[in-house]
């Protein structure tokens, strides 16, 4: 089972823990957010200190229905207790998660 909590701004939120292929770790918190079409964004400086292998540049849909060009990145996330190799989209939000 996995546990989040609800913050300030009534956003619910969910502590990821994220690592690179060498197996650092860090654990990011995320923002659920049922507009966002991934499943997880990273700012740029999050990827930079794990040392995210970039592995394409590709459009995606975001909430208002326009579309950006997103660099990806290959990275591990830990969900409900199985590793898990996902694309992590490079944003400069706060990280988000769907």
């Amino acid at each position: 089972m996995i546990y989040g909590v609800v913050n300030l701004r009534r956003e619910a939120t969910l502590p990821l823990v994220v690592s690179n292929p060498s197996g650092q770790r860090q654990v990011i918190d995320t923002v659920i957010d049922t507009g966002f079409d991934g499943f997880l964004s990273l700012p740029s400086e999050v990827i930079v200190l794990l040392g995210l292998p970039w592995t394409i540049s590709n459009t995606a849909t975001l909430g208002d229905g326009s579309e950006t060009l997103f660099d990806f990145y290959a990275g591990t996330v830990i969900w409900d207790g199985q590793y898990r190799t996902i694309d992590i989209a490079e944003s400069e939000t706060e990280p988000l998660l769907t």
